[in-house]
């Protein structure tokens, strides 16, 4: 291993840090402030205590130089509209009269003014706010927030770079605003927001920033010879400006491509690279340019995204070439360690076996700042470190806990048969038809009801054994009594029995499917306040027994209605867990998909009519780049269909997806075979409904009509309002009413008050001359 000499010697940083704090205080500090039981310093001050506690960890881990404005109290993107003066006119008077209450309704809306929209950060499993944009868009600079955390880091004596969200990036995230033209481009705005950036970019330098990061993740996508002009005239401008501090562009999540390129001449003093999956592209693309002589680069060696420990000499191999490749050459992860939980050492209930063979977030620093020093001192100087991390990764590749004998010979058995339903759509729909009776535009729920703090104190209560599961099991049969009175009553026509006994939507299967681990506080951000605990997929799947049958027939007992069996699908299974990185991802999901149909079967053969297997993660697990795509909807389709396609033409599959752009997986919704799908569409006025038509989608279909991720209630008109736009585009025969999603984290009051809206709405179109749309 080459050594650097003194004055090029490698600093290791991160680009972003969990955010929720040891016992998620963040998450307690902002729902308390929105139910009035913690005021706006109180906040500020939780907020402020967070990144003081952050800095200090990554300081001690051996962290060099650490970010700045990563922190929010929400969301980064939303946090960037309102840097750049990008605030919604609905939302202006909020911001105006309370900057903090007008933050927060822009990112869940009021009951009188609708949020932004939501939807996924790229191929990750984190929401962000979609910016809305229109022609007559006027920026302004607001540098408060960033230069507050970067003053508050470099008061307690540390490197500090602001991190930034980059302009391109920033426009191509956003929509056009409502009532703008569908086909208005955000990115023809960007003459008009460079001159802000430009000003943000001053504050920070005179506010003492030496370096300041932004963040083009975008650019690891396919990008337009357009765009890509776009990239070179944004950073020929930010890199010329004589009033600026050094600039570090970042891009992750893939290869950058046609990007790099671009990049590398612009006048910027460093780059940023994922050289985790995509390494070997990138690698070798910047090799093609030439490198980056006399820049900086930033090398994420350390994958941000998953949870496994690094191969120190896989990445010191890859850090020795990129030497010859930079000016000064750097270490850190593969993106902001956002994306994982903050400390696996406070795992004590998981395997000692296992734990060592993971890395969250502090972990991860400490293996970024233990290939720094080898890259300045040699590796004599972590001797040591390599001999353990030799030892825990072959304990990892010899262990038992992960090859099953007996599922991979199940899994190889399969063949395209087993895949296929026994008769096509046209049939299978005449016979559910028959079988359920159900009327014209039939309503449903996703699946979850209200988690109220009753379930959640029962479900402690008995971990803690202050209550046996005799008392348990009761509390659940009162609440599936109460889920199923209520749908009856409001005039539902297929109900659920609202998963009480579940804590998370994948995390319940992964308990009790071998091959999963589940941690106790491997807490990650899905979206505002909403964390989820991704179990860790060590081995071999298979299902020892029922996981849903038992609580699915209790409710079913309770009503003659069609009670909704719930599972998880495969894909989604995977994408929300850490999945195991020693195999193809499609061989993972074949046997989760096996061990799933086992439950659809035995569902199936306790009287369950209709089954519904969520794929809400379908769109998000897309790969970046289009040329990719084919190879991962060949098995996530496959997968899906392995999983539902035993049952008889008279059973009626549903799935469900939310919080992501279909207009590009249409095909593949169609190549699933489900009978019928739900959708958001709420928040995006039907657009979904639209593209199923444009398609010619020939299944059942239910686009959402209850924004469930806002507390606001829809009146009855609103959602007879979406329903007739839903009906231009999709025919009554083939309309569900349903919301956008499981409503577990809503209240009572208002999921009684929406429900009841969303049946008065369905039963006046039944009624109404809206028949004529079918």
């Amino acid at each position: 291993m080459t050594e650097q000499s003194a004055a090029a010697a490698a600093r290791a940083t991160v680009y972003g840090y969990p955010r929720q704090g040891r016992n998620r205080e963040l998450k307690k500090a902002v729902e308390g402030y929105w139910k009035g039981r913690v005021d706006a310093a109180a906040l500020r001050e939780t907020a402020a205590g967070l990144r003081r506690t952050n800095w200090r960890q990554l300081a001690d881990a051996g962290i060099h130089e650490v970010p700045s404005g990563d922190f929010s109290y929400y969301d980064h993107v939303l946090d960037t509209s309102v840097m750049v003066g990008a605030v919604p006119e609905r939302h202006r008077a909020a911001v105006d009269a309370d900057e903090t209450q007008g933050y927060f309704a822009m990112a869940r809306g009021t009951q009188d003014v609708a949020p932004l929209e939501m939807t996924k950060w790229f191929d990750t499993n984190y929401h962000y706010l979609v910016p809305e944009l229109g022609p007559d868009a006027v920026f302004a600079a607001d540098s408060t927030k960033q230069v507050a955390e970067l003053t508050e880091a470099l008061a307690l004596g540390l490197t500090a770079r602001p991190v930034l969200l980059g302009p391109v990036t920033y426009l191509l995230l956003a929509k056009p605003a409502p009532g703008v033209a569908a086909d208005f481009e955000p990115l023809t705005l960007l003459d008009r927001l460079l001159p802000v950036y430009a000003e943000i970019l001053a504050d920070l330098r005179a506010a003492g920033a030496d370096w300041v990061q932004l963040d083009e993740p975008a650019l690891v996508q396919d990008r337009t010879p357009a765009e890509l002009t776009a990239v070179a005239r944004t950073y020929r401008e930010l890199g010329g400006a004589a009033d600026r501090p050094k600039l570090l562009v970042a891009s992750y999540f893939g290869r950058l491509g046609d990007a790099l390129p671009v990049l590398a001449k612009a006048p910027v003093d460093g780059l940023a690279l994922d050289f985790t999956e995509s390494g070997a592209a990138n690698l070798e693309s910047l090799a093609a340019v030439g490198g980056l002589p006399g820049k900086r680069l930033v090398a994420g060696v350390v994958d941000g995204r998953n949870i496994w420990i690094n191969d120190f000499e896989k990445s010191l191999a890859t850090l020795g070439t990129l030497l010859g490749l930079a000016g000064q050459v750097d270490v850190s992860a593969s993106c902001s360690l956002l994306h994982v939980p903050l400390d696996a050492t406070a795992e004590g209930d998981i395997d000692p076996e296992i734990v060592r063979w993971l890395a969250f977030a502090r972990q991860k620093s400490a293996e970024i700042a233990t290939l720094a020093r080898a890259l300045t001192e040699g590796t004599a100087a972590i001797t040591a470190e390599l001999a353990a991390n030799r030892a825990a990764l072959a304990s990892r590749a010899g262990s038992a806990l992960t090859r099953d004998p007996a599922v991979r010979a199940r899994a190889a058995a399969v063949t395209d048969a087993d895949g296929r339903r026994s008769q096509p759509y046209a049939v299978r729909t005449a016979a559910q038809r028959a079988h359920l009776r159900l009327p014209l535009l039939p309503t449903t729920t996703i699946g979850s009801f209200p988690q109220t703090t009753e379930l959640r104190t029962a479900r402690a209560d008995l971990r803690k054994g202050r209550i046996d599961t005799a008392g348990y099991e009761e509390r659940i049969r009162e609440e599936i009594r109460e889920v199923v009175t209520f749908q009856e009553k409001t005039g539902i026509d297929v109900l659920v029995h609202g998963e009480p006994e579940r804590n998370d939507m994948v995390q319940y299967f992964a308990e009790q499917l071998t091959g999963y681990v589940a941690t106790r506080h491997g807490w990650v951000q899905s979206y505002g306040t909403r964390y989820v605990r991704p179990p860790v997929l060590v081995g071999d799947i298979s299902r020892p027994e029922p996981m849903t049958v038992r609580w699915t027939s209790y409710a079913q007992s309770l009503t003659d209605r069609p009670v909704k069996g719930m599972l998880t699908g495969p894909v989604t299974m995977l994408a929300w867990s850490f999945v195991r990185d020693d195999q193809p991802l499609g061989d993972t999901a074949r046997q989760v998909a096996l061990a799933l149909r086992d439950e659809v079967d035995d569902l199936e053969a306790a009287g369950t009519s209709v089954i519904q297997v969520d794929e809400p993660a379908l769109r998000e697990t897309l790969p970046l780049r289009a040329a990719d795509h084919a190879g991962y909807l060949a098995w996530a389709t496959e997968s899906f269909r392995l999983t539902t396609a035993g049952v008889r033409p008279e059973t009626q599959i549903h799935t469900h997806m939310c919080y992501a752009e279909f207009g590009d997986i249409v095909q593949a919704i169609d190549d699933l075979d489900a009978d019928v799908i739900s959708l958001e569409a709420a928040r995006s006025h039907m657009q979904v409904a639209g593209e199923l038509a444009s398609h010619g989608y020939p299944r059942e279909a239910g686009p959402g009509v209850y924004d469930i991720h806002s507390p606001r209630v829809p009146s009855a008109e609103e959602a007879t309002a979406l329903l007739r736009k839903g009906l231009e585009a999709i025919p009554a025969e083939r309309l569900w009413v349903n919301p956008d999603c499981g409503l577990k984290t809503r209240g009572w009051p208002e999921t009684r008050a929406s429900l009841e809206n969303l049946v008065t709405a369905a039963r006046a179109i039944r009624t109404g001359p809206a028949d004529d749309g079918s």
